[in-house]
């Protein structure tokens, strides 16, 4: 690495995590420059971050990091939700073909050390069939058809090419659980902050959180050591859904699952929360994922527990009152059965204050 420290190039500057990430990473002393890589500049303070405006799916981050000696890359920059990308094919296209560009242009940087990618337990999928838990060597017990699912599923094949193509350059990669935390927007966040929360019917998902400090501190972690390999990250232990809606103290509604796609539809169409088929099949059954090769392996362990992580996220937000009758009704209008309508809800709305 020599004494003139690193330079980390990091994709997705322009999303909350990617500028927290490479600020923190400006902000090191065994690290030289940081440039940040995104197609539209980032909102908040980047530090001392050199922000570069490109796209990833554009050749020309071949040319920035060579010219700027890059020996770390830090890939954060495959996203989750549709809306944020201007739809699914913008997003397939982002995630996949941007990914492909990226790799292609580390193949041609000789100066190459590192590569770290930001994946997601989310390549496991979710359904009835699933183990306990899952280890990295699992493949999904359903391959993923569509979604994010399926980009990442891609992604990973990507970057295990590149990584037998490069054998000189240590390439690791992690998959996230579900990560969460005060300032996170993201699927699962805007459903837990729905004034009332639908749940399906006869289902209670087994749920595994990474805090966003923990994401942050992985990925440090993972510059900073010399283990390459596919690691999950979460936070230890799992909390059921009912356990975390008992918590948070909302108004739940059990819905067939049928109804909860249709209301998901209504959701995404409010902008209130985006509610894909694979969020609903997360819903239904969860995921649990072993965190074995994270501690002994790849030496990383978090700071919060799943349970320690929605806490925090949970603590600030407040218990939702008047609005929830009239959301409950709109909900109930929405449904397509009209026996459904009027015993569904009714019958389950319930509001625990006990922890």
């Amino acid at each position: 690495m020599g004494s003139a420290g690193r330079v980390v190039l990091v994709t997705g500057v322009s999303r909350d995590l990617g500028r927290k990430f490479a600020r923190a990473a400006a902000a090191d002393p065994d690290v030289a420059r940081v440039i940040g890589v995104d197609a539209v500049p980032p909102r908040g303070d980047i530090g001392d971050v050199s922000f570069v405006r490109a796209d990833i799916r554009n050749p020309v981050i071949a040319k920035v990091i060579v010219k700027e000696d890059v020996d770390t890359v830090v890939h954060m920059s495959v996203i989750s939700t549709p809306g944020s990308a201007g739809g699914r094919n913008t997003m397939k296209e982002l995630n996949v073909i941007g990914t492909m560009q990226l790799l292609a242009a580390c193949q041609k940087a000789p100066g190459l050390q590192t590569l770290v990618v930001k994946s997601t337990t989310t390549v496991y999928g979710a359904s009835s069939r699933d183990p306990a838990m899952f280890t990295e060597d699992m493949e999904p017990r359903r391959a993923p058809r569509s979604g994010y699912a399926k980009d990442v599923a891609e992604i990973e094949g990507y970057v295990r090419g590149f990584a037998r193509r490069r054998p000189d350059v240590r390439v690791t990669l992690l998959r996230a659980a579900n990560v969460i935390g005060p300032s996170v927007t993201s699927p699962l966040t805007s459903y837990f902050r729905l004034p009332v929360i639908p749940t399906v019917l006869g289902h209670d998902a087994r749920l595994q959180f990474l805090h966003e400090t923990d994401l942050l501190a992985a990925l440090r972690h993972a510059t900073h050591t010399d283990i390459a390999g596919t690691f999950n990250v979460a936070g230890d232990g799992l909390l059921m859904l009912s356990q975390a809606l008992r918590r948070l103290q909302r108004p739940t509604i059990s819905l067939p699952s049928f109804a909860v796609g249709n209301v998901g539809s209504v959701l995404r169409s409010a902008r209130l929360a985006d509610f894909s088929p694979e969020q609903t099949a997360f819903l239904t059954y969860g995921r649990g994922v072993d965190t074995t090769r994270m501690r002994a392996q790849l030496g990383f362990e978090p700071t919060y527990t799943t349970a320690s992580a929605f806490a925090d996220f949970a603590a600030p937000l407040t218990t939702s009152g008047g609005r929830t009758d009239r959301v409950l009704a709109r909900l109930a209008e929405r449904l397509p059965d009209p026996d459904a309508a009027v015993h569904v809800p009714q019958a389950t709305v319930g509001r625990s204050d006990h922890g």
